[in-house]
C-alpha cells in the first residue's frame, strides 16, 4: 500500500521537495498511526530541506513537526488512545528513561529529537508517532488551528516562563513578532501580566501584533530597536528580549535591556555568531539565556489555555500538500503572520 507524501529527496532548494508515492505506516508496539489532517510549518523544516550538520538525514525525508489528525491504527499495548480519537503530537521526542527525563525536562534527554526532524513527519496522509506523544485535540479548534500551535508555542512558554522566570509587571521585547514564536511570545507574555513590545517588519504587521497583545510596537525596517525600546521605557530598557533572529539583532537586543536584564533566545534565523561588548554584559549584570523546545507539562498547560480560549493560534494562510514547496517560498519570504499550514 502506498500514500501520498511530500518528502525532501535532496538537499537545497525548494525543487528538493517532491509530491510522491511513499509506504504506507505500520504502528509497531507502543506506537500509532493517524491521518493527518493538517501540519503546521516552522523554520527547522527549511533547515531540513537545505541540509545542515545537526540535522544529518537519509533521504528520502519528510518533515513536518506539527500535526494534527485522527488515529486510524494503534500497536500493541497502546492504552492512551484508541482509533477514532482526534489528536495533535507533541513534537518531543525523548527516551522517557534517562536523569533528565526522569526530571521532565524532556527537551535535555540524551537522546532528544524532534517530531518530523528525527523521524518521518507529518507531510504525508499517515504519520506513524509513538504514542505516548498523542494527546487529546482541543475540542474548540479546526484541525488546521490544532496544528498551528504546539511547537511554537511550547518554544515560547520555555522561553518566557521557564527559562526567563517572567513576573507580572515586568517588560518584555519580541522580536520578530509576526513568526510562529514571536505570535505565541506576545500572546503568553501579555496572560502573565507583562507589558510587551513587539517589533516587526512592516505597518500591518505591526498592526496585527497589536491585535493580539502588544502594547507597543516597533517597525524594525525603519527605527532602531534599543533606541526606540529606551523611547518606549523612558530610558529604562526591558527586563527580558525574546530572541530568535540571531547576529542581525542580537547587539541591539543586549542594548535594550534594563540593568539585570534576561535576553532568552532559541534560534538563529540571520547565522549562527554574533559579536557583542563583553563589559556591557557584566558591567549590568545581563544575562544571556538559551532556550529550546520545552517541557511535556508545560505543553500540557498550553493544551488547556488554548481550549479555555485564553491562547490563541494564528494561521496566515493554508495550502494544499501538494503545494508543499510553494508554502516553503512563503515561508523564507517572511510575508505572513503567524502560521502556513498544509491541508491534507
Amino acid at each position: 500500500m502506498a500514500m501520498k507524501g511530500v518528502a525532501i529527496v535532496q538537499h537545497g532548494g525548494i525543487d528538493g521537495l517532491r509530491h510522491m508515492d511513499l509506504p504506507d505506516p505500520q504502528p509497531g508496539a507502543g506506537e500509532a498511526v493517524i491521518k493527518v489532517r493538517a501540519c503546521a510549518l516552522n523554520h527547522l523544516d527549511v533547515w531540513l530541506r537545505i541540509g545542515i550538520p545537526a540535522y544529518p538525514l537519509p533521504l528520502p525525508h519528510v518533515p513536518g513537526s506539527d500535526v494534527a489528525g485522527e488515529v486510524v491504527a494503534v500497536g500493541e499495548g497502546v492504552t492512551n488512545v484508541r482509533v477514532g480519537d482526534k489528536v495533535i503530537v507533541n513534537p518531543n521526542l525523548t527516551c522517557g528513561e534517562c536523569e533528565w527525563c526522569r526530571k521532565g525536562e524532556d527537551s535535555l534527554c540524551q537522546s532528544f529529537g524532534i517530531f518530523g526532524a528525527k523521524c518521518w513527519g507529518g507531510y504525508a496522509e499517515y504519520a506513524k508517532v509513538p504514542a505516548r506523544n498523542l494527546l487529546p485535540m482541543p475540542a474548540n479548534l479546526t484541525f488546521e488551528e490544532a496544528a498551528a500551535f504546539p511547537l511554537t508555542f511550547l518554544t515560547a512558554w520555555h522561553m518566557l516562563i521557564t527559562r526567563a522566570c517572567l513576573k507580572p509587571g515586568e517588560r518584555v521585547l519580541v522580536v520578530a513578532a509576526s513568526s510562529g514564536v514571536g505570535v505565541a511570545a506576545v500572546q503568553i507574555a501579555k496572560l502573565a501580566g507583562a507589558f510587551v513590545i513587539a517589533t516587526a517588519g512592516t505597518d500591518e504587521k505591526c498592526e496585527k501584533a497589536k491585535a493580539i497583545g502588544a502594547d507597543a510596537v516597533i517597525n524594525h525596517s525603519r527605527e532602531n530597536i534599543a533606541e526606540r525600546v529606551k523611547e518606549l521605557t523612558d530610558g529604562r530598557g526591558v527586563d527580558v528580549v525574546v530572541e530568535h533572529v540571531g547576529p542581525s539583532v542580537f547587539e541591539q537586543c543586549l542594548l535594550a535591556l534594563a540593568k539585570g536584564g534576561r535576553l532568552i533566545t532559541c534560534g538563529a534565523t540571520t547565522g549562527p555568531n554574533a559579536s557583542f561588548d563583553i563589559r556591557f554584559l557584566f558591567s549590568r549584570q545581563l544575562s544571556i539565556i538559551g532556550s529550546m523546545m520545552g517541557r511535556t507539562s508545560e505543553l500540557l498547560t498550553i493544551l488547556f489555555l488554548v481550549g479555555e480560549g485564553k491562547l490563541k493560534p494564528i494561521i496566515d494562510r493554508t495550502f494544499p500538500l501538494a503545494e508543499a514547496a510553494k508554502a516553503h517560498e512563503v515561508l523564507e519570504s517572511r510575508n505572513f503572520f503567524g502560521k502556513l499550514v498544509l491541508v491534507v
